[in-house]
C-alpha cells in the first residue's frame, strides 16, 4: 500500500513544566514514520531548511522526498504544554510546498501553517481517490507575539474523504463545536468525520455516531498524538476498508503513544502495540443514530 503526505517538517521547542526540549517533528515526520510502521510506502511532500536534523533519518526509513531542501530555515514552533492544553507560537516559516507527482491514489494533507495553497489543495482533490484532511494549518493565524489562534474559515471541503477536527477546529469550520457541526461537514460530502475532544473520540459515518473513550492516563508530551491518530486511521481505512477497525486502530495508536511517555518522535508506537490496544477498543465502541 502507498500514501502521499503533504505537510511541513518542523522543529519544535517544547516547554513542559520547567524543561525545554528542542526536537524535529511536525505532521510530516509523525505521519510519515507512523505510516512506515504500518508497512506503507510513503512519499513525503515537504520543505525544510539546512537546520533540519532528520532528513537523512527519513530517507533511511525509506521515506521518499523529492526537492525538499529549501534555502529558508525550517518551520519552527514553540509549544507550551500543560496536560492536554497547549499554547503555540510560530517562530519561523519555510517555503510553501509545490506539487510533485504522486505515488498513489491516497493522500494525507496536514498543513501546520499556510504551507499548502488553495490551488494545491484543489489540484490534489482533482487527481486523488482518497483524501484524509487535518485542517489545522488552514485555520491558524498569527497574532501578537506570533501566538497562534484559530479563525473562522470558509474552506472548500468538496471531495474530501475523511477529516479529523478538535472542537475548536470544528467551530472554525462550521460555527458549531458539537456533533451538529460534524453533521454540517458530512452534508458537504465528507464520508468520515472525526471529532477528538481530549479523551473522547467520535466518528460520524452514514448517519451514525460511533464513539469511544481513551482511559485516564497521566499526560506528558502530547505533541504529534493527533498526527499518529490520523495516519493510523487513514492507513487502516485504505487497507482494510473497515471504519470500525480504522477507528479502533487509531485510538489504539494514540493510547500506545501516550503510554510510553516519550518526547517527540520517540513516542511513535510499534504496530504490535497499536494492535493490542485496537482489539480492546473495538469491543468498547458505542454508536447511536442522529
Amino acid at each position: 500500500m502507498k500514501l502521499d503526505i503533504f505537510s511541513h517538517c518542523v522543529i519544535d521547542h517544547i516547554h513542559i513544566d520547567n524543561s525545554i526540549f528542542t526536537v524535529p517533528g511536525g505532521p510530516a515526520c509523525y505521519c510519515s514514520l507512523t505510516a512506515r510502521a504500518l508497512k506503507f510506502d510513503v512519499k513525503l511532500h515537504t520543505k525544510y531548511g539546512s537546520d533540519f536534523p532528520l532528513a537523512d533519518n527519513l530517507t533511511q526509513n525509506k521515506i521518499s522526498i523529492n526537492n525538499g531542501l529549501s534555502e529558508k530555515l525550517t518551520t519552527q514552533f514553540t509549544l507550551k504544554i500543560r496536560d492536554s492544553e497547549r499554547i503555540l507560537f510560530l517562530e519561523n516559516m519555510c517555503d510553501s510546498i509545490d506539487y510533485d507527482e504522486l505515488i498513489s491514489d491516497n493522500v494525507l494533507i496536514s498543513p501546520v501553517f499556510d504551507e499548502i495553497s488553495s490551488d494545491l489543495l484543489e489540484k490534489l482533490k482533482s487527481i486523488s481517490g482518497f483524501i484524509f484532511l487535518d485542517p489545522q494549518g488552514f485555520l491558524r493565524r498569527k497574532g501578537i507575539n506570533n501566538k497562534i489562534y484559530l479563525e473562522s474559515t470558509d474552506l472548500n471541503l468538496s471531495k474530501i474523504s475523511a477529516i479529523k477536527t478538535s472542537p475548536d477546529e470544528l467551530n472554525a469550520l462550521t460555527g458549531i463545536s458539537t456533533i451538529d457541526g460534524m453533521n454540517v461537514l458530512q452534508k458537504k460530502g465528507i464520508e468520515y468525520v472525526i471529532l477528538t475532544d481530549k479523551q473522547n473520540i467520535s466518528l460520524l459515518f452514514n448517519g451514525k455516531i460511533y464513539s469511544l473513550k481513551l482511559p485516564n492516563i497521566e499526560l506528558y508530551d502530547t505533541t504529534g498524538i493527533g498526527d499518529i491518530f490520523s495516519t493510523t486511521f487513514c492507513c487502516t481505512i485504505i487497507k482494510e476498508k473497515d471504519f470500525l477497525w480504522a477507528l479502533s486502530f487509531a485510538a489504539g495508536s494514540a493510547q500506545a503513544a501516550l503510554e510510553n511517555k516519550e518526547i517527540g518522535l520517540d513516542k511513535i508506537p510499534s504496530r504490535s502495540a497499536i494492535e493490542t490496544n485496537a482489539t480492546y477498543f473495538y469491543n468498547t465502541v458505542k454508536f447511536r443514530e442522529i
